[in-house]
């Protein structure tokens, strides 16, 4: 099998790399992270000018390519510039619900703007009560005869604060755990009736949470068909798991990298701490980590491309991959750089923290493995 990328792939991961060696250093990724977007809007126009907003969109919608290996050249050098703009929650979350529902008026404008640059997004699917259910929904759209009103709550909406538009998971029929029944509407972030509460994760980014208050939609504001919701979001929630383990592989890359590179130079009784053949074992072990989780990625994104059968298994196998390789890669990383690790100057602890979130994004690596598990 060829795992070789295509030209222009190969050219969009040398652009995004000369783009974080140039302008991504810690400081200036702090800066963005801090600031009242969470992100760089320069860096968010500079992303859509060079063409990185369209890769996840399939050419009739204006976009690159569309395939999962597109969107995996991107994450992985995000990845290991830990880069903060919110390309999973608008890109690939709210503009791949939009692509996925249809290919009508509304979904091209909606895209041809985001392609642009000029227009931030969010999905809404969390709540208190689902941990890691996606299908367990409390919200409820009550239908009326010129639209919906909507009621609820949703936590834990990635660029929630900021976003312009928000795609909201509702129960419109069946039980509170049913796939069936559920159903997506989209809706302005200032729509009357919404309020939001934003707040920081531990990796820095910001998001909200957003109470639902009798909030009126229009018909149009149903996305893909009523109460097959959950049709739409399962083969988007698994291009993000896909894109999110890309992302977690050039993070564990730079820690390995980066670990290396600190034992040649750190030294401990006269000696580098690099000589010492237990330490050498340890980054060993990085390394190993991060290759196979480079190898299964590259399953998963094969089976995915190709609409295997097996995809959804192979997904979930790597998201399992992804939350334990993390774990002792930056494990490993923080120790074997002493207390300088845990250091908010030093960029090793940030990395950890993101690898954190990965793992707890979509299920944790115990609640994919029963996943696994449970489909045989």
């Amino acid at each position: 099998m060829n795992f070789n990328l295509s030209d222009e792939q190969n050219m969009v991961k040398d652009s995004l790399a000369r783009f974080v060696a140039d302008n991504y250093d810690q400081v200036a990724r702090n800066s963005a992270v801090a600031n009242e977007q969470g992100f760089s809007p320069d860096n968010w126009q500079t992303f859509a000018e060079l063409g990185w907003l369209s890769m996840a969109f399939d050419e009739d919608m204006g976009g690159f390519g569309g395939t999962a290996t597109d969107v995996m050249v991107v994450m992985e050098e995000l990845g290991k510039g830990l880069v903060a703009e919110p390309y999973l929650a608008t890109v690939l979350l709210f503009g791949g619900l939009l692509a996925e529902s249809g290919k009508g008026d509304l979904q091209q404008e909606l895209i041809g703007r985001l392609i642009e640059g000029q227009l931030q997004g969010a999905f809404a699917y969390l709540e208190r009560q689902s941990r890691f259910e996606i299908t367990d929904i409390c919200t409820t759209a009550q239908e009326s005869s010129d639209g919906f009103t909507l009621n609820g709550e949703k936590t834990v909406v990635f660029n929630g604060a900021v976003a312009d538009k928000f795609i909201v998971t509702a129960r419109t029929a069946g039980d509170q755990c049913d796939e069936e029944g559920i159903s997506l509407f989209l809706v302005d972030a200032d729509a009357a009736g919404i309020s939001k509460t934003a707040y920081r994760l531990m990796d820095g980014q910001l998001v909200c949470n957003i109470r639902l208050d009798n909030v009126q939609v229009g018909k149009a504001a149903l996305l893909g068909e009523q109460h097959k919701g959950y049709d739409v979001m399962q083969p988007v929630i698994q291009r993000a798991m896909i894109a999110l383990s890309a992302e977690a592989l050039g993070i564990m890359e730079k820690l390995t990298a980066t670990t290396v590179e600190y034992s040649k130079t750190r030294k401990q009784f006269g000696v580098a701490i690099g000589s010492f053949q237990v330490l050498q074992h340890r980054m060993v072990d990085m390394f190993i980590a991060a290759e196979q989780t480079k190898s299964l990625l590259y399953r998963a994104v094969c089976s995915s491309d190709a609409e295997s059968s097996e995809a959804e298994k192979d997904v979930i196998a790597l998201k399992v991959m992804t939350g334990r390789s993390g774990k002792l890669v930056g494990g490993e990383a923080i120790q074997l750089h002493g207390g300088m690790g845990m250091a908010d100057e030093l960029d090793v602890g940030h990395y950890v923290k993101r690898l954190m979130m990965i793992n707890t994004t979509f299920g944790d690596a115990d609640y994919n493995e029963r996943r696994f598990s449970a489909l045989g």
